[in-house]
């Protein structure tokens, strides 16, 4: 066979809906059909896209790489041949601003697919404060920023916002660590560690960690506050410099494990933000499918998620 657009669709539904049920239903085909679909896709490609779970499936890491060019070539092909009409007005610029996320290049390529008429321009803001200054402003039109459980995004009627997933915090340390062996790691027993620390973001951080760690019944002896390159600061890890809170999508260097807390003491919710006035109910519910499929394709890829996952839900908190 030769992969089709109408091939690349059925995977990025199912990519999309976390099941061959609900992606059968958003396409208007059968369960059966899309099934025998998917096989023969795989069956092309020679190694399985998606793996099943208790609620639904998600891409294995070769599937998520497939998924991310499917939506690249369903974008290109629908602006094939797309020229404004005479007299008409350019397409709309939507002013995007984005924290610290890893999912910010997912969610545009997504929504570059679904809003293929709107263009779109990013804005890396790190603080999730900021953030909602700019939407209040009129300065950006949407957003992703994060908040924290009990310290919810705070806004005017002028902003909504949807949460796009939750997500428990991670710890990085070097894999020469004597912990490094352990599947996971008590707060109380990096007490006596160097942190590295993103700097406050006006939402919470780094309160709840500082309140984790008073939970856990210590101080830190010694924080660095570092905001710069994920990689650099994964090799001051790898040197034994210190330890360091993470998402849980993070993809570690082979010097560095990253490793679930025991309890889950930290939690942090990534948020979609947008003006009321200058996104419409539509585009908003295509960005937010955009970042979620991105966060789930995030997710098949990090091994230590998974794991984690498997032993605590059936699936992360999309």
């Amino acid at each position: 066979m030769e992969l089709e657009l109408r091939h690349l669709r059925v995977l990025c539904a199912i990519a999309d809906a976390g099941s061959v049920g609900r992606a059968a239903a958003d396409l208007g085909y059968s369960q059966p059909a899309v099934s025998t679909q998917l096989r023969r896709i795989e069956g092309h490609l020679g190694e399985p896209l998606f793996e099943r779970g208790p609620t639904g499936v998600r891409p294995t890491p070769y599937g998520a790489e497939v998924v991310a060019q499917a939506r690249d070539v369903l974008a290109r092909a629908a602006a094939i041949g797309r020229r404004p009409a005479p007299g008409a007005a350019q397409a709309r610029t939507l002013r995007v601003a984005a924290t610290n996320s890893p999912m910010l290049v997912g969610m545009m390529s997504g929504a570059r697919a679904r809003l293929p008429d709107l263009s779109l321009a990013v804005n890396s803001v790190y603080a999730s404060s900021r953030i909602v200054e700019l939407l209040e402003e009129g300065t950006v039109d949407a957003a992703i920023a994060a908040d924290y459980p009990g310290r919810e995004l705070e806004h005017s009627e002028a902003v909504a916002h949807r949460g796009i997933v939750t997500e428990p915090n991670f710890v990085a340390l070097s894999s020469g660590h004597p912990l490094a062996r352990r599947p996971q790691l008590a707060l109380a027993d990096l007490a006596e560690e160097a942190w590295f620390l993103t700097p406050d973001d006006g939402a919470g951080w780094p309160g709840v960690f500082y309140a984790a760690c008073a939970a856990a019944g210590f101080t830190p002896s010694a924080v660095h506050e570092f905001l710069g390159d994920r990689l650099e600061l994964q090799g001051m890890i790898a040197d034994g410099l210190g330890v360091a809170v993470v998402q849980a999508t993070t993809r570690p260097i082979p010097q560095v494990v990253v490793k679930p807390l025991t309890g889950t003491p930290l939690w942090c919710r990534y948020v979609l933000a947008w003006r009321r006035d200058t996104v419409s109910e539509e585009t908003a519910d295509a960005l937010l499918q955009s970042a979620t499929a991105a966060y789930r394709e995030l997710a098949a890829r990090s091994p230590h998620l998974r794991t984690w996952a498997t032993r605590t839900w059936s699936v992360p908190k999309v």
